[in-house]
């Protein structure tokens, strides 16, 4: 793992440390990327709880209960999948906060509205409505997958921070 993966695991770890907040995760593009990094930090155990890895929609709505309707109106790639999917991930976890990445890293299945790079982004606290975010990134399907997970750990960091 590369420093700046390894230097972003140790902020994240103690911060939720320092806060008693348990991390989920709910992954789609990055097949457990995040979940990966977040446990790289020895000790990561007293702060990540769970992560889910959603690749295909009938696990987004078997394990996160996100609605197939929300998948058939937006998509799997669309903030409101994104928001359902970080809420979910609460829901079905004794986790306090959690992050989801879903997207399309390519080299094929983008289109115009969603090209190759799209990604979408929620995080959730308990308690509080989800926080979504699109992201369009450039590069091969690794570049795309590592900035995503980048996106999403420091998008946590700074949530947590400001609890």
């Amino acid at each position: 793992m590369d420093a700046d993966l390894v230097e972003l695991s140790q902020a994240l770890g103690s911060a939720c440390l320092q806060r008693r907040l348990l991390i989920a995760t709910a992954e789609s593009c990055t097949g457990g990327w995040a979940a990966q990094v977040i446990t790289h930090t020895v000790g990561s155990s007293a702060w990540f709880e769970r992560g889910f890895v959603t690749y295909a929609n009938e696990a987004k709505v078997d394990m996160l209960g996100v609605r197939p309707e929300t998948l058939a109106k937006f998509g799997a790639v669309s903030l409101e999948t994104a928001a359902e999917m970080a809420t979910g991930a609460l829901k079905n976890s004794k986790a306090m906060i959690s992050l989801t990445i879903t997207g399309i890293a390519g080299p094929t299945g983008g289109s115009p509205g969603k090209p190759v790079g799209t990604v979408c982004f929620g995080w959730c606290r308990t308690g509080a409505a989800a926080e979504t975010e699109v992201q369009v990134f450039s590069g091969d399907r690794e570049a795309i997958r590592r900035l995503a997970v980048v996106h999403a750990l420091r998008g946590l960091l700074l949530r947590v921070d400001t609890r």
